[in-house]
């Protein structure tokens, strides 16, 4: 699936898609395309692009060939999915204790769609911090 979805190919590329962004959500995958936890998440967020593209743009990023914020945003999980505003880091309060990511495949849509609309709502307002729709601490169930 991950087909479906843009790649950025280097982290010039990256910065420049977070950057040029002034009124949507930039939403970016992290992980390798070859990853089944990646695959997951990129099947519901091929799916979800055509639902959310009036306020969020969605890309992939590969971590081995793009290797530039491995340790800037600490991606060491399979899959991590970030969110950025106007050149911001947004933060999302899932309950898990990192608001910095979502590092699990979501296999809902909805789901998934719920919270990139939270995140825009509190993006708008202005705030760097959000909390999620649904509270993701109970261990083991997401």
């Amino acid at each position: 699936m991950s087909y479906l979805v843009p790649h950025l190919r280097s982290g010039w590329v990256v910065d420049q898609a977070i950057l040029a962004e002034e009124e949507r959500l930039v939403i970016i995958r992290f992980g390798h395309d070859w990853d089944e936890t990646c695959m997951q998440m990129d099947e519901v967020l091929a799916s979800v692009a055509e639902t959310v593209k009036n306020f969020a743009v969605i890309y992939l990023v590969d971590i081995s060939e793009v290797p530039d914020f491995n340790t800037m945003y600490e991606l060491y999980d399979p899959s991590t999915v970030m969110f950025f505003f106007r050149n911001k880091h947004m933060m999302i309060d899932l309950g898990t204790g990192n608001n910095n990511k979502i590092n699990w495949a979501l296999k809902d849509k909805q789901e998934f769609i719920d919270i990139v609309e939270t995140v825009y709502r509190g993006a708008k307002k202005g705030r760097g911090l959000v909390i999620a729709p649904k509270d993701y601490s109970t261990k083991y169930r997401y």
